[in-house]
């Protein structure tokens, strides 16, 4: 395996193995997978969890961090991302974490015979693999299972890498996916998925509800204009009324930043079928897995890593 670009690129036994090898690090395994190695961190778009996640998960891997700015780097000067990935192989560098705006950047970089591993930290409104990989975890976690759980991804799905690569490998994986959120989203992609439901009909029956932030970023001015959070809280947001209507076991996830009082109320970020934060906890063990994978250019459904860490899902 020697990059991660999108959750297509996975067999499910790769996820399972993933997840696998993530839960062993959250369990105090170590890995010299990164020792002596360097990594710089790519972000053409702004982040904080993404970011600092990759950042923990390379110094627990005992790698290096090269520091990046694309405000202060030669991007500005018009080098392009082809020669700045040319360049940090060069002086030395394994790993390539980035996060572009361009969907599926990654594919003008294939053309190059590059030495240097990468690894897709979210591509434009395309796929975020390393985000839907750690929501895989935590999920696995807390049902030990994927076939016949009902998942519903509410939100501003058309413009969520997070919604595309989660609906596809949960669909993969047996879990029924529905969705909710403004009807002008719900594209012909997500209709071949599953259906568009009303969000208290998707809080009755799903044993996870996924919600997604309003990226108002890539939203066109009128649409901005146009929006409003109170009506939009009121139609398509979670609160405690919601919450209350959801199975006991039932699961509350978001990919972060959260709006609060937009698509979740405050009061629910952090109430106890919330696993917000237990998601960004995962994700640096996931990541951890991620960055191992690649470095150690194995097979993730090889021998080796299954008789390595106790499988959860079998």
């Amino acid at each position: 395996m020697k990059n991660i670009l999108s959750m297509s690129q996975f067999s499910n036994q790769e996820v399972y193995d993933l997840i696998d090898s993530a839960m062993g690090f959250k369990a105090g395994e170590k890995s010299d997978a990164g020792m002596n190695k360097y990594a710089m961190n790519l972000f053409f778009e702004n982040s904080t969890r993404t970011k600092s996640s990759f950042q923990v998960a390379e110094m627990n891997l005992g790698m290096r961090e090269i520091a990046f700015d694309a405000s202060t780097s030669s991007t500005t000067k018009g080098e392009t991302l082809y020669d700045r990935v040319k360049t940090i192989e060069s002086i030395g560098a394994s790993v390539a974490v980035i996060r572009h705006s361009e969907d599926e950047f990654y594919n003008e970089l294939l053309k190059h015979d590059l030495n240097i591993h990468l690894i897709n930290a979210g591509d434009g409104t395309g796929q975020h693999p390393s985000q839907s990989l750690l929501d895989m975890m935590t999920i696995a976690e807390h049902f030990g299972q994927f076939e016949g759980l009902k998942v519903g991804i509410i939100g501003d799905l058309s413009h969520s890498r997070v919604a595309h690569s989660n609906a596809e490998i949960l669909t993969r994986l047996g879990a029924e996916v529905s969705f909710g959120g403004l009807d002008s989203w719900y594209t012909p992609e997500f209709a071949e998925i599953g259906p568009h439901m009303d969000v208290d009909d998707l809080c009755r029956e799903m044993d996870v509800v996924m919600l997604l932030r309003v990226q108002h970023e890539r939203l066109s001015a009128d649409e901005n204009k146009a929006f409003s959070k109170e009506d939009y809280f009121k139609e398509f947001g979670l609160d405690m009324r919601r919450v209350d209507m959801m199975r006991e076991d039932a699961m509350i996830m978001h990919p972060a930043p959260v709006n609060r009082g937009v698509e979740i109320a405050d009061d629910v970020v952090e109430c106890d079928k919330s696993y917000i934060f237990k998601q960004m906890q995962n994700g640096v063990f996931m990541r951890m897995a991620m960055i191992e994978a690649v470095l150690k250019g194995e097979d993730t459904s090889d021998e080796n890593i299954n008789t390595k860490r106790q499988a959860i899902l079998r």
